[in-house]
């Protein structure tokens, strides 16, 4: 620890801290651009300038400087630094009227106007005329693709974009050209970013050089109503800020969460907002003679009543999509149950995952912030970059600080870190644990080895077997320990993790998803579409959800749901976090939430559910599964259960592991209904390749 005075006050900080964090700590106000907690130091804005005592007899950017760079006084007094005399009163003047020369005044129509940090600074730190008369500079604007919008004569080279690429996104794609005068940012080709994290720019800019494109002239940030909430694009749990006006959602922002998502989000996590408001199912609709037909609400119901009393419990079953709530899950479990149904599943791809097995079977066991603590990876048929893009930051930031070997079985392509291939499939997995790879000794030799398992090497017919060969491999590295569980399963729905909580699995005789294909005379679908349409047979299908996708192009009748910016809900990320979103508008037209459905129509059936209204809902949940009271707690599973999980293996697959997300912007419905992400999958499939506009 080291101590100084800040303006008088002295105090004590970590001695690899900055004059800048020092400062901070110590309550005083020191402005930047260039610098930011997350990226590297680039001490090229000097607008941070403080004055140190005893040093040389001009300002110092207190970004670059260290507090171990500071000498005591004289008689050994702490050493001082000044955030507010007149020196640096005039230094800062001088550096934000420099900024100013050549910054358009584009603010009446600029889309940072209201949260520019420019603005603020030059209204606090800077002077009230401008003695520059000449003509300002002027630059070209760059295509970047469909998602960023740049306007470079506003930039201030304060480079956050170009390190934020560089070292977390781990992809040089932006860059500075050229010197002085004509200095510019671009990416090089003017080609498309390939980045899914490419949006994270907008928000580190600190003035109006690239904002959103979707977004641009659409509203004014004191026009917005800010609704705190959770992404549910991956089973990541990334905390968001919904933006609404009226009943629009404009835009999604990122929140902070040290222990999920830092700061940053995925760009399906930023731009899915037009998807939210297109394709959407306002009124409930009965298949009569072929035929999709809007009805009412009593028809719907009579409709699905009819079709249920002619057939047994053992004939009728649902199924849980990626995207459903804890609270609608656990009303349709409990709607089957009454009706004598075992015959529920929440995993539509058939992932061989068993919460009979114990939960932590099926969790991200070292937590996502454990990531940094772990010292050798090994990843098994899954993509981390495109099913869990702000997760692989993680593993990114962990190879950045150094010695972390990271082996991989499965195709990969680019993971932005290095990895070395052991193989494709189950076979290599097999040769692993039985020794005949070197990377198993450096698994052996690692203090807190990392073990990941992918829904690539688990929604197979040889997926049992493949979680028990790596749960092997998890115990025979001393991966499972008291204070160490790197056994991670990576999930890419998320409402998956929730749905193994509740139990949303076939019951006692009970059919999973797959044996319900062509064998029910009633099938319910909670928003569940990412399976084979073709295959449910002739079954009657009641398909609750908010898009017209795959599952409401099938279904016989459909009732109309909200989606999770439209309701309240509960949802379990990949670690086994409990986590809830907030209504941030209404559902349009006569569409209701899921869990009101289920209850009126439970009434219809002559089963009425013994809730009636949300929190009376959530009160039997918790009283049912105690932990999904405990908002943002993990419930940790016993390291014991990895180790029941090792049994002999059965038949291992010769086939590849294969990642589930074959098309990172196209993964759910609402992502398909965006013209965004589809305009982004176009570009993706066409190698980012596009002439500039």
């Amino acid at each position: 620890m080291a101590r100084l005075k800040v303006d008088g006050k002295e105090i004590e900080v970590p001695d690899h801290y900055t004059l800048l964090q020092a400062a901070e700590e110590a309550g005083a106000e020191v402005p930047r651009f260039c610098f930011h907690e997350r990226l590297s130091i680039a001490g090229n804005c000097r607008m941070c300038l403080v004055e140190v005592k005893g040093g040389p007899p001009k300002p110092a950017a207190s970004c670059a400087m260290g507090v171990r760079d500071l000498r005591p006084g004289p008689n050994g007094e702490p050493p001082e630094v000044f955030t507010n005399t007149p020196m640096v009163k005039k230094a800062r003047e001088g550096v934000m009227e420099f900024l100013l020369i050549n910054h358009p005044l584009d603010c009446p129509i600029c889309d940072q106007g209201g949260e520019c940090d420019l603005q603020d600074q030059a209204m606090a730190f800077g002077v009230d005329a401008s003695r520059y008369h000449e003509n300002k500079r002027a630059v070209e604007d760059k295509y970047i693709g469909p998602l960023v919008k740049t306007i470079m004569t506003r930039c201030i080279h304060c480079t956050r974009c170009v390190r934020f690429t560089t070292e977390v996104a781990g992809i040089s794609e932006l860059g500075l050209i050229g010197r002085g005068e004509d200095a510019e940012i671009t990416t090089y080709l003017e080609e498309a970013m390939t980045s899914e994290l490419q949006g994270n720019v907008i928000d580190l800019c600190p003035v109006g050089a690239l904002t959103s494109k979707p977004y641009a002239f659409q509203a004014r940030p004191w026009e917005l109503t800010k609704t705190e909430s959770i992404d549910v694009m991956d089973a990541v749990g990334s905390a968001i800020r919904v933006d609404t006006r009226g009943r629009e959602v404009m835009r999604i922002m990122p929140r902070v969460n040290e222990q999920v998502n830092e700061e940053w989000i995925s760009d399906k996590t930023r731009f899915i907002w037009d998807g939210l408001r297109s394709q959407r199912l306002d009124r409930p609709y009965i298949r009569r003679d072929g035929r999709l037909q809007p009805a009412s609400w009593p028809e719907a119901f009579v409709a699905i009543r009819d079709a249920v009393s002619k057939t047994s419990g053992d004939r009728i079953g649902a199924i849980a999509g990626d995207l459903a709530t804890v609270e609608e899950m656990y009303a349709l479990k409990l709607l089957m149950g009454s009706l004598g149904s075992a015959n529920i599943d929440c995993r539509q791809d058939g992932a061989a995952l068993d919460p009979a097995a114990g939960r932590s079977s099926y969790i991200f066991n070292p937590t996502i912030d454990g990531i940094e603590a772990a010292d050798a990876v090994l990843i098994i048929g899954a993509n981390p970059r495109f099913e869990a893009s702000v997760l692989n930051t993680r593993i990114r930031k962990r190879w950045r600080a150094g010695d972390l070997p990271v082996g991989v079985i499965g195709d990969v392509g680019d993971l932005r870190y290095d990895y070395e291939m052991l193989g494709a499939g189950s076979e290599t997995l097999a040769q692993l644990a039985d020794g005949s790879i070197k990377f198993l000794s450096v698994l052996k030799k690692a203090k807190r080895p990392l073990i990941i398992v992918g829904q690539g090497a688990l929604a197979r017919s040889d997926g049992a077997s493949v979680l028990s060969l790596a749960a092997k491999i998890a115990t025979d590295v001393q991966a499972v320990s008291d204070d160490w569980n790197g056994f991670a399963v990576l999930h890419t729905a998320a409402a998956r993790v929730g749905g193994l909580d509740l139990g949303f699995v076939p019951g006692e005789g009970g059919k999973d998803a797959s044996a319900m294909m062509g064998a029910l005379d009633v099938l319910f679908l909670l928003g569940a579409d990412e399976f084979d349409m073709n295959a449910i047979g002739n079954a009657f299908t009641v398909y609750v959800g908010s898009h017209g996708d795959a599952g409401a192009h099938r279904a016989d009748v459909i009732l109309p749901g909200a989606t999770y910016t439209e309701k309240s809900g509960t949802y379990v990320n990949v670690e086994g976090r409990v986590q809830m979103t907030n209504r941030a508008g209404f559902a349009p037209g006569d569409a209701k939430e899921d869990w009101a459905i289920l209850r009126a129509l439970s009434d219809v059936l002559g089963h009425k559910l013994p809730f009636d209204s949300l929190p009376q809902l959530r009160a039997k949940l918790y009283e049912d599964f105690p932990h999904f009271a405990g908002i943002d707690e993990i419930a940790a599973g016993a390291p014991g259960e990895i180790a029941a999980l090792v049994k002999k293996p059965g038949r291992l697959s010769k086939t590849p592991f294969a990642s589930p997300v074959k098309d990172f912007y196209l993964t759910n419905p609402i992502a398909r209904a965006s013209a965004v992400m589809a305009e982004c999958s176009a570009l993706a499939k066409g190698g980012f390749k596009q002439a500039a506009e």
